[in-house]
């Protein structure tokens, strides 16, 4: 199948060749690129920003697996099965419990430093939804930053590694088969790699990230505007359980009129043993859940919003004084940065905190060798779905997914190639030019996509709600074409095509959560307030349709 829909852009200036081309420079795809390396592929990495600048370096808590004494793959299967509240792929998450220790030791032989005890063992903690300390972490609360320092390290001194930064993702090309032969890209550079040019791959490996951008208050950087998903859509290729958006409970409020990337304040400290409380001082999780503040994150949001709509205030809680400032500044020193910088100081206050766009549990459906339903297509991390979070991700299982899938994508490209199925595709020509472009939304389209999502796709959602965000977003649609068809087109550049990719998924994820009339994990519907087993423990499959290109989302079968 040809890719049948592609964002409006100049033809490519420039072409460049190579075996695997991996996009995105987080734990998944720089784990890809050094494995594919080790079989004697050649990979180019291609990046929106720096190579350090994703979301991986901003994850505070750590990264989950059986290491410590008494724990057992199949208690952290447990607990992952209970979080994803009956959707998550049991294969999917044995996989990952059973091989995610190895993974974390290639990590360290990668050069990742983890906080260690007196006797140098792994220090672990606990995080929601765990009933174990199983949380590696590295400079107290910077573990992202570690394991990326490590892996960038590792990519930079490979020679042979190719590396192209500031690079915007634009669309698959294809072979005649319907096989994945590269893609085009916009680099924002100057020379020979400037502009738009294409990459042709014998296969494409997508890992960009989340879609966090879609919301007005997220923990994700200004780069995760959802290229990855996007681009998957137009190729053709199935996505699934858009709807489940995890909010993360206790993000540092920084006051009504805040935008963009808001500071995470990590699961980790309610791990240590912080308490929710509420403006008199009040724990409100105690009697909610056997695990009151270390619930699973859909509860504690729930939770966290039901007592903010209760009390009419805009935020609660975190008290960590109890700690002392030795504790802070060791264990939690960027968080006590961060707080300290907005003039909170967690060691004398209390930290406001509110629920923010967190993390996709959804995003391209993949098989457990990371393979997409479009030939050559792999996808990993965050842009994935692989079956392992179902509808509520467990807290630092993230990390884990990106990396166990990253070994099982290189292991399966290395396999394809020992066997030699991994020839040269050339790309088809005349395909992509007969492919429908896609007009761009106004650059401004992209604050007014989060003001809809915020408001009727949030943490709460109905069915009214959300029939508002879709006309909205629907209204933005008819705009994009009106100005096409009066020949005032919005430009092709980076904050048009980024509003386009943003417009697409924000587009797909309302209808598949207005679809699933119940709740479940992290989609929480005020009109349908139960879970619904009998009809909805299934997933939906979200692919474009292709005359209209809309999304359109098919229950799977039962």
């Amino acid at each position: 199948m040809s890719v049948t829909h592609r964002l409006t852009a100049p033809a490519p200036g420039w072409t460049a060749t190579t075996d695997v081309v991996v996009v995105g420079s987080g734990v998944a795809g720089l784990t890809v690129a050094l494995n594919v390396r080790k079989a004697g592929l050649r990979a180019t990495v291609v990046t929106k920003a720096m190579l350090d600048d994703g979301s991986t370096r901003w994850a505070q808590g750590g990264i989950a697996a059986a290491l410590g004494e008494g724990d057992t793959p199949e208690q952290h299967l447990d607990d992952t099965l209970v979080a994803g509240a009956g959707l998550c792929d049991e294969e999917a998450v044995r996989t990952l419990v059973t091989e995610g220790p190895d993974a974390v030791r290639h990590l360290i032989a990668t050069g990742a430093a983890f906080d260690l005890d007196a006797e140098g063992e792994i220090l672990l903690t606990r995080e929601g939804g765990h009933h174990r300390r199983r949380i590696a972490h590295a400079g107290g609360d910077a573990t992202g930053a570690e394991i990326s320092r490590a892996l960038v390290s590792a990519v930079r001194s490979d020679p042979g590694l190719e590396l192209i930064e500031h690079a915007l993702v634009l669309d698959l090309l294809t072979d005649a088969e319907g096989h994945a032969a590269g893609l085009t890209l916009h680099v924002m550079g100057e020379g020979q790699r400037d502009g738009v040019g294409a990459i042709r791959a014998r296969a494409v490996v997508l890992a960009t990230g989340g879609m966090g951008q879609v919301f007005s208050a997220t923990t994700n950087p200004a780069v995760s505007t959802g290229d990855g998903v996007a681009l998957a859509l137009r190729a053709g290729a199935e996505v699934t359980d858009l709807e489940f958006v995890q909010f993360h409970p206790t993000v540092l409020w920084l006051g009504p009129e805040a935008e963009g990337q808001q500071p995470l304040v990590s699961e980790a400290v309610r791990g240590e043993g912080a308490h929710l409380v509420d403006a008199e001082g009040t724990r409100f999780m105690l009697g909610q859940h056997e695990l009151a503040e270390l619930a699973p994150r859909d509860i504690v949001a729930k939770a966290i919003t039901r007592q903010m709509q209760a009390h009419g205030a805009e935020h609660m809680y975190l008290d960590g004084r109890h700690f002392g400032p030795e504790m802070w500044a060791e264990r939690f020193p960027t968080i006590l940065a961060s707080c300290r910088s907005h003039g909170i100081d967690p060691v004398t206050d209390l930290i406001p905190v509110a629920p923010a766009a967190h993390y996709a549990s959804g995003g391209i459906r993949t098989d457990l060798l990371g393979r997409t339903t479009v030939p050559g297509l792999y996808a990993c991390g965050e842009v994935a779905c692989t079956g392992v979070h179902g509808a509520n991700r467990l807290a630092s299982n993230s990390l884990l997914e990106g990396l166990v899938f990253a070994e099982r994508i290189a292991a399966d490209l290395t396999a394809r190639h020992t066997a030699g199925e991994l020839p040269e595709r050339a790309v088809d020509v005349a395909a992509t030019r007969a492919a429908q472009s896609v007009p761009l939304p106004a650059p401004e389209a992209r604050a007014e996509i989060q003001r809809l999502m915020s408001t009727g796709a949030g943490v709460l959602r109905s069915a009214a709600s959300m029939a508002a965000t879709a006309a909205g977003l629907a209204r933005l649609g008819e705009q994009a074409h009106a100005q096409l068809a009066d020949e005032k087109p919005a430009d092709p550049r980076v904050e048009t095509w980024e509003a386009a990719n943003l417009h697409l998924v924000a587009t797909a994820l309302v209808a598949a959560a207005a679809q699933r009339e119940e709740t479940r994990g992290c989609h929480w519907r005020e009109d349908f307030p139960e879970r619904d087993d009998a009809h909805w423990q299934r997933h939906l499959i979200t692919t474009l349709a292709t005359a209209t290109g809309t999304p359109v989302s098919t229950p799977e079968e039962q």
